[in-house]
């Protein structure tokens, strides 16, 4: 191996571990930060030159993701999720019921947009709910985050590692949601029910709900203009519209408007995660220029990733380790190889996806709702989670893992 090669090895093993865990000790460095200083080291050294890493860049999926993050902002700062979620939990006069009513919404939103945001607008409304009506938030917590990464597989819009395989696999939107919708909703099905076992005490007894939520201000004329837009958005994705281009004119029609200042949707977009993005493309394309020889390609064969259980379980495996973006890129360069790469993608998405209910530390949206409960001085604790999110993700993997065997 080449001075140039051991580099580009040593940078992508650092900036993964750095990924994984977050920060780099004694530094006051992000997961953005990491990924972009990664992705500048392998231009630093030579791995790659800045002409291959603007191309490295998949664009299409940045693309996608700033232009659904605006549409997001845009029905959370109308008043449209608030006025949803309101409408749908004043409904549920049981706390099962209440369950049903969290999951299902959670998981819907979830298939179409951003899982991350979706809990980001759920997580206070459950929180302000069970207050109100004295019940212990925790189980409906839990159907929150995993409903959110459960629903989220059905779709290519539904999380960022998804958007980052229908950039790269070209599976159309139709045929992604058609396979994988089936298996989002087995997931559904499977949180409320394991739920349900787990906290048992919760709903043992028959008891009249009357649940009220605080919608806050609503801009009507905002909120009817986001839904149409939302409803022509998907009507386009399956029409076959390229994603990133249906997403970026429908986030920048929303964007004019008089009645919402810009700046309100301009701080709800995440621009670090689209840094995180850009950065993490650069260094798997310098690492994959240095490093990716033909034997590690006979190599990846010989662990037998054509198997869709194996390839499942090491995706899994894989995401809980570094996250599921940084594990799908670091996938990327054997999947066409593969003797099926479109199952292949689609047994990645599904896997990298689900193995985030597994424990809290599993995804972006666990985090974001356990620190949205502490924020409101409710403890969402790592085994109150992992005993729904232990069998929820053996289960959801099995029958996923098998859904995609029988079909492809």
């Amino acid at each position: 191996m080449t001075w140039t090669g051991a580099g580009a090895l040593f940078i992508l093993v650092l900036t993964y571990a750095g990924v994984a865990v977050g920060r780099i000790p004694g530094l006051r460095l992000d997961r953005a930060g990491i990924a972009l200083l990664g992705g500048a080291a392998m231009i630093a050294i030579g791995a790659i030159g800045m002409e291959d890493a603007y191309r490295a860049i998949n664009f299409d999926t940045i693309t996608l993701l700033l232009g659904m993050m605006i549409v997001v902002a845009h029905l959370k700062v109308s008043g449209a999720f608030r006025a949803l979620g309101g409408f749908a939990i004043e409904h549920a006069h049981a706390p099962f019921m209440l369950l049903i009513m969290v999951t299902l919404l959670t998981g819907v939103l979830s298939a179409f947009l951003v899982n991350d945001a979706i809990c980001l607008v759920m997580a206070p409304i459950v929180v302000h709910v069970t207050r109100v009506i004295r019940r212990n938030p925790v189980p409906y917590l839990i159907a929150t985050c995993t409903a959110s990464n459960s629903g989220s597989v059905a779709t290519i819009t539904g999380n960022p590692q998804n958007m980052v395989i229908g950039a790269l696999s070209g599976i159309s939107y139709p045929a992604f949601t058609a396979t994988l919708a089936p298996v989002a909703l087995f997931g559904l099905v499977a949180v409320i029910v394991i739920v349900r076992i787990v906290y048992r005490a919760e709903f043992s007894r028959t008891v009249e709900l009357s649940p009220e939520v605080y919608r806050g201000r609503m801009l009507p004329g905002q909120v009817l203009k986001a839904t149409i837009v939302c409803v022509a958005l998907a009507a386009a994705f399956f029409a076959g519209v390229p994603v990133a281009k249906a997403a970026l004119i429908a986030g920048a029609f929303l964007l004019v408007t008089r009645a919402i200042k810009p700046h309100r949707i301009y701080r709800e977009v995440d621009g670090p995660l689209l840094f995180m993005f850009a950065g993490l493309f650069v260094v798997v394309a310098g690492a994959e220029r240095m490093l990716l020889t033909p034997d590690m390609i006979a190599w990846a064969k010989t662990i037998g990733l054509d198997d869709v259980w194996r390839l499942s379980g090491f995706t899994a495996v894989l995401s809980n380790i570094m996250s599921n973006v940084p594990a799908v890129l670091a996938l990327r360069p054997f999947i066409p190889g593969l003797e099926n790469p479109e199952r292949a993608w689609l047994v990645v998405a599904m896997s990298s996806t689900l193995a985030g209910n597994f424990t809290l530390l599993g995804s972006v949206a666990n985090l974001i709702v356990a620190e949205q409960a502490k924020a409101a001085g409710k403890e969402l604790s790592f085994m109150a989670f992992f005993k729904v999110g232990l069998p929820l993700t053996l289960l959801t993997l099995a029958v996923g893992t098998a859904w995609l065997g029988f079909t492809s």
